[in-house]
């Protein structure tokens, strides 16, 4: 992942840099729409967070998951009594389940539990006063030691979603790109592990008015309908794609 993360490292130097960077780097594909004509069937159009939870701890949350690749969908008494969790993890999905109680006027922290492949799993999460800073604070599943989460709190005029992908450089290195976003916020995260490395990468970025992901000024991909691409070329002249679809 190091070139991977020498560009994002790249990317995010302060505004003053910007002439510096544009020497650097060149873009290939930044305003070509994805190819891949590519359509989440199972995948919401419309948010599942109701208004009365949009300031609250209750309500819905969605991520991303690498250490392998997946995202999850966490339901804390959004329009139910239920508190529950639904992850797909390479492809196989796992239902979750807290008994933990939500206290008005508090932050909430409660493990989930579940069974992975036959085996128990368990998470902690954790989550600010009126749904601020959502976190995964730990992890217990087997064959998958090193797994990161990203959270967005989903209300009821923001829809989050979640898109698994994967990165190539030119030179043979490769590796999972995982991204959620907001379009009506404008927002997108992203977690990025090269294949055979337990180490991963994070950060966030901004969506532009033409649908570009940019990170700090800088188009890394398009999104079209449920897909994403990008390519552009590093201060090595190596080549970096990027491609994603929607998953939830």
């Amino acid at each position: 992942m190091k070139n991977l993360k020498r560009l994002i490292a790249l990317l995010i130097l302060p505004v003053f840099f910007t002439g510096m960077i544009s020497l650097l780097f060149s873009c290939s594909k930044d305003d070509d729409a994805p190819a891949v004509n590519y359509v989440c069937a199972t995948c919401k159009t419309t948010p599942d967070a109701l208004a009365a939870n949009d300031a609250s701890v209750k309500g819905v949350y969605k991520g991303i998951v690498v250490g392998s690749t997946g995202t999850i969908s966490i339901n804390i008494q959004n329009g139910s009594s239920t508190i529950t969790a639904t992850m797909v993890l390479d492809g196989v999905s796992v239902a979750l389940t807290s008994n933990v109680a939500v206290v008005n006027g508090q932050a909430y922290v409660a493990p989930f539990t579940g069974t992975f492949n036959g085996s128990p799993i368990s998470m902690t999460f954790s989550v600010g006063m009126s749904g601020g800073s959502p976190t995964m604070v730990s992890s217990s599943i087997p064959g998958h030691p090193n797994t990161v989460f990203q959270l967005f709190k989903e209300t009821s005029t923001s829809m989050i979603e979640s898109f698994e992908g994967t990165y190539a450089v030119s030179d043979g290195e490769k590796g999972t790109f995982n991204i959620l976003l907001s379009r009506s916020l404008m927002k997108w995260g992203y977690v990025v592990k090269e294949n055979g490395q337990t180490s991963t990468d994070s950060g966030s970025g901004t969506i532009n008015g033409s649908s570009q992901l940019i990170l700090d000024s800088k188009v890394i991909a398009t999104i079209a309908g449920d897909a994403l691409d990008g390519s552009f070329k590093d201060s090595n002249n190596k080549t970096i794609t990027i491609t994603g679809k929607r998953t939830l």
